[in-house]
């Protein structure tokens, strides 16, 4: 089962990529999640793990472990799900026109139950994508409130206006 959403971040691809990789800060804008814990030394680039109690359908159901199998700043983050739940998730930041970053979030996802894990899935998918775009309106807000934001470009001098 294959899930993807984006948003615009009104921050550079640097500012979005230290926003995203602030691992304890995540559970403040993911919704599923309840903390997240770094089980490694090492805080970034390939191997860091995470440990994240993570609710399903509201309820704490089981703890997710992720390892980082891709790490290119400010570009693109693969995580691997290393439990219950096998596949990989993938942020990519890429600039937006507007002077700001397309976040993009992918979620490839298997349950390891024949027949079951399949169709539980293809259940859960819309409820997937909704909490995942909720959950990116959360980080933008936080961005937002952080500051500073990137201003919209500006129209040329002397470019005639319409209106």
């Amino acid at each position: 089962m294959e899930v993807e959403r984006s948003i615009e971040l009104p921050v550079s691809q640097a500012r979005a990529w230290a926003f995203l990789v602030d691992w304890e800060r995540q559970a403040d804008w993911m919704l599923d999640a309840d903390r997240v814990r770094v089980l490694t030394s090492e805080r970034s680039g390939v191997g860091v793990r995470l440990a994240v109690p993570t609710r399903v359908l509201g309820l704490p159901l089981l703890e997710e472990r992720l390892e980082v199998v891709v790490w290119d700043p400010p570009r693109r983050l693969v995580v691997a799900h290393r439990r219950f739940v096998a596949g990989e998730g993938e942020w990519r930041l890429d600039p937006a026109s507007s002077g700001g970053t397309r976040f993009s979030w992918r979620e490839e996802l298997r349950l390891p139950i024949p027949v079951l894990g399949p169709l539980a899935l293809l259940a859960y998918r819309p409820v997937l994508g909704a909490l995942m775009a909720r959950s990116m309106h959360r980080l933008r807000r936080l961005v937002i409130a952080a500051g500073p934001a990137v201003r919209p470009t500006a129209p040329e001098e002397g470019r005639a206006r319409s209106g």
